[in-house]
C-alpha cells in the first residue's frame, strides 16, 4: 500500500481528509495506514508530525516500504479527517530550512560535508566531517542571517532519478528512484525529503550556540526562528539580572564577573592562610594532652582533615574532630600517629549510624546521631 504525501507538495497544509486503508493493534495503540496524509514521518533527522486523526491522537508517524503508518491511540475506520500541530510543525520547519542554510553556506565557504543532523525538542545539532572553527563558523552565521533577511522563495522540484538530474547538489547518501531538491536560492540546494517554510525570511533568526570536536570534524548545536528568540530572550533576562547584581552596565557584566572573581579568589586565600594558623595554634595548645575529642563549628572538609592531622601529630593520642550539628549530622575526621583506628572506626559507624573509612591511621566520614551520643561512645 503506498500512501500520497500531501507534505511534499504542501507544507502549509494543515488539515486533510483520507480514507482508512487498514488499521492493526499495535504496541502503543493502533497502526493506521491512509491512502493520502499530511503527518510527516520521522526521517532525515526531523522528527514526525503529531495532531489529531479522526478524533484520536496521532502519536507517532513512520514509513514502511512507501506506506505511513500512524500510530494513534484509537482504532478508526472509514473516511477520517486529519488536523496537524501546526505550531510543532512550523517549528521543525524552521529549524530543518536554518540547518540547510548553515549546512549549504558552511560547505561554499569551507568546502565541509553535513554527515549527521538531529533536530531535538530544545536546540538542532549538525556534524561536519572536518575541524571548524568558532570564528569561521560566526562568519557561516552572519552570512546565513544577512540571506534570510533577502526574504526569497524556497523552491521545491523533481527528478526522476539521480542520472536525470544535471545539477550539482548536496546530499548524505545516493538516492534511489525519485529525487526531491529543496533550493534555498544563492545559498543551498540540497536532496531533501523534509518539510521547509516557503519564504527564507519565516525561517527568523539563527543562531549557533556551540561547537564541539566529533570523531574527525565538530558538531555545531544552534536554534532557529522562534526557538532563537526565545533562547536570546532568556539570555537578555539572566544578563540583566546579572548586570542588577553586579551594579555594572549590560555589555559590561563580564568584566565585573571577572573582577569579582578576583576578589574571591583573594578572600580565599586569606580565609586559607587564616584557617591555616588557627589550626596551628589549636594545635599547639594541645601538645601532649593525649587522647582529644573536638567540636568545631563549620568547617569545611579540607579544614576538618588538616585540623585533625596536624593534632594526631601532637597530642600523642587518638584524635577526634567533628564538625556539623545534631539536625543535618556531624561530619568527622579521626587520626592517631602510629595507630591502627580501623576496627574503632567501624564500630564507632555501626553504633552513631555512621559511614567512612580511610587509611588505617586516619579516617574522615560522616554519622548520623546527636553530640550527646558522639560524647558517650567516646567517653565509654
Amino acid at each position: 500500500m503506498m500512501t500520497q504525501k500531501l507534505y511534499e507538495s504542501d507544507s502549509y497544509l494543515k488539515e486533510f481528509t483520507a480514507q482508512v486503508l487498514s488499521c492493526e493493534a499495535c504496541k502503543g495503540g493502533y497502526a493506521v495506514v491512509l491512502d493520502r496524509t499530511a503527518f510527516y514521518p520521522e526521517g532525515g533527522g526531523q522528527p514526525c508530525d503529531l495532531g489529531v486523526l479522526g478524533g484520536a491522537r496521532v502519536l507517532d508517524v513512520q514509513e514502511r516500504d512507501g506506506a505511513i503508518l500512524h500510530t494513534v491511540d484509537a482504532p478508526l475506520s472509514g473516511t477520517v479527517s486529519g488536523t496537524i500541530d501546526w505550531e510543532r510543525r512550523f517549528d521543525l520547519m524552521q529549524q530543518h530550512s536554518g540547518e540547510h542554510m548553515i549546512s549549504g553556506t558552511a560547505h561554499r565557504l569551507y568546502g565541509v560535508e553535513n554527515v549527521g543532523f538531529h533536530m531535538g525538542a530544545e536546540l538542532i545539532t549538525i556534524d561536519f566531517d572536518r575541524v571548524l572553527s568558532w570564528e569561521e563558523l560566526l562568519v557561516v552565521e552572519a552570512q546565513v542571517n544577512s540571506a534570510i533577511w533577502l526574504d526569497r522563495p524556497v523552491q521545491v522540484r523533481y527528478y526522476d532519478s539521480e542520472a536525470t538530474c544535471p545539477e550539482d547538489y548536496r546530499s548524505k547518501k545516493a538516492i534511489a528512484g525519485r529525487l526531491r531538491l529543496v533550493e534555498f536560492p544563492g545559498v543551498d540546494l540540497c536532496a531533501c525529503c523534509g518539510t521547509h517554510v516557503a519564504r527564507t525570511g519565516e525561517i527568523g533568526p539563527v543562531k549557533l550556540l556551540s561547537v564541539v570536536k566529533f570523531h574527525q570534524g565538530v558538531r555545531i548545536e544552534l536554534v532557529c526562528g522562534r526557538r532563537a528568540y526565545e533562547y536570546l530572550s532568556a539570555v537578555c533576562a539572566q544578563n540583566r539580572a546579572v548586570s542588577g547584581l553586579l551594579s555594572a552596565k549590560p555589555f559590561e557584566t563580564a568584566r565585573a564577573v571577572e573582577r569579582t572573581l578576583g576578589e574571591l579568589a583573594q578572600i580565599k586565600q586569606e580565609k586559607a592562610l587564616w584557617e591555616s594558623r588557627c589550626v596551628q595554634a589549636r594545635a599547639a595548645a594541645l601538645r601532649d594532652a593525649g587522647d582529644v575529642l573536638l567540636f568545631e563549628e563549620g568547617l569545611a572538609p579540607d579544614a576538618l582533615r588538616r585540623l585533625c592531622v596536624e593534632l594526631m601529630e601532637v597530642c600523642g593520642g587518638r584524635c577526634a574532630v567533628f564538625s556539623g550539628d545534631d539536625e543535618s549530622g556531624w561530619a568527622y575526621a579521626l587520626g592517631q600517629a602510629g595507630g591502627d583506628l580501623r576496627a574503632f572506626v567501624k564500630e564507632m559507624n555501626a553504633t552513631l549510624n555512621g559511614r567512612g573509612g580511610g587509611k588505617p591511621n586516619f579516617a574522615q566520614g560522616r554519622v548520623n546521631a546527636p553530640r550527646k551520643a558522639i560524647e558517650a561512645f567516646f567517653v565509654g
